[in-house]
């Protein structure tokens, strides 16, 4: 029997409050206000699971309250500013666990996690329909850019020397780590979130060469080539998104020892509504598993 699931990726902003610079301009960008934005995104495309970044406690409080006054749809495993929403009429977590990365890298001067916000979140998932499993992982990378590689526009970011090698590294841990459960279920396995790179980055490569597919280079009947960003930030937002190549893009599905999977669909969803909510659209797959 064939399921089609559908996976999400989806940096949500970790913005608790209202700014002065958003009340100056009559707007509301607090947690409370975005909320009901960010349920119509699930609502209308009905993710089986969804990886988050920046969600603080206070957003996964509100996501989870609201799920619950909408049928107690989703339940949330992990921690920390990655955790993972699913379905629970159609999926059961066989095993889950959170790691957040340390802000020293040795060998490196520096620190490369900013009020512990990068962090992996990983759940072993069962269809209830069809008795397959998967493993999927949420995580959030470091965010500078190296001073080595030049701008990385439109991404706002500061600069710290080794923040391409940072990330790397806390990529190859989560590849690291995933071989554990590839071996415990022989399963497919799927990695999602805000990389903070491009998918020619140091970061991406390497995850290349240690066997993942990006989910862009072989969906079979559409891959979305749109960055999925655009501007949202404490000082106010923009209503556009940014024209730029796919190359550019910073938030990514990997998806290792897929055997008969199909991976259909690669897309950003980026409605009009969404601008005041987050910089980054949510991408999200269908396969079928």
């Amino acid at each position: 029997m064939n399921t089609t699931i559908r996976l999400m990726t989806h940096n949500v902003w970790n913005c608790n409050d209202n700014l002065p610079a958003w009340k100056e301009k009559g707007f509301d960008c607090s947690a409370e206000a975005r909320l009901p934005g960010l349920m119509r995104v699930y609502r209308e495309l009905m993710p089986d699971v969804i990886g988050c970044q920046e969600v603080t406690k206070k957003i996964a409080g509100l996501l989870q309250d609201a799920f619950t006054a909408e049928g107690d749809l989703y339940a949330m495993v992990g921690d920390g500013y990655t955790p993972i929403f699913y379905r629970k009429d159609r999926l059961s977590v066989i095993e889950s666990e959170f790691f957040r990365y340390s802000e020293k890298m040795d060998g490196f001067d520096g620190i490369f996690n900013d009020a512990g916000s990068k962090s992996y979140s990983i759940a072993a998932f069962e269809s209830k329909e069809s008795g397959k499993r998967f493993v999927f992982a949420s995580t959030h990378l470091w965010w500078m850019r190296s001073p080595e590689a030049g701008m990385r526009p439109p991404y706002p970011s500061g600069v710290q020397e080794h923040s391409n090698e940072a990330r790397a590294y806390q990529l190859g841990l989560l590849r690291e780590r995933l071989r554990h459960f590839e071996k415990q279920y022989d399963a497919p396995i799927f990695i999602v979130g805000d990389l903070n790179d491009g998918y020619n980055s140091t970061a991406l490569q390497e995850a290349l060469k240690s066997g993942y597919l990006h989910a862009h280079d072989i969906a079979t009947d559409f891959a979305e080539e749109a960055v999925g960003y655009h501007y949202c930030f404490g000082d106010g937002f923009k209503t556009e998104y940014y024209d730029k190549p796919f190359e550019w893009a910073i938030d990514h599905i990997l998806a290792r020892n897929l055997k008969d999977t199909v991976i259909r669909r690669f897309e950003r969803y980026s409605p009009d509504y969404y601008f005041p909510i987050s910089d980054h659209s949510p991408a999200y797959i269908d396969y079928s598993l």
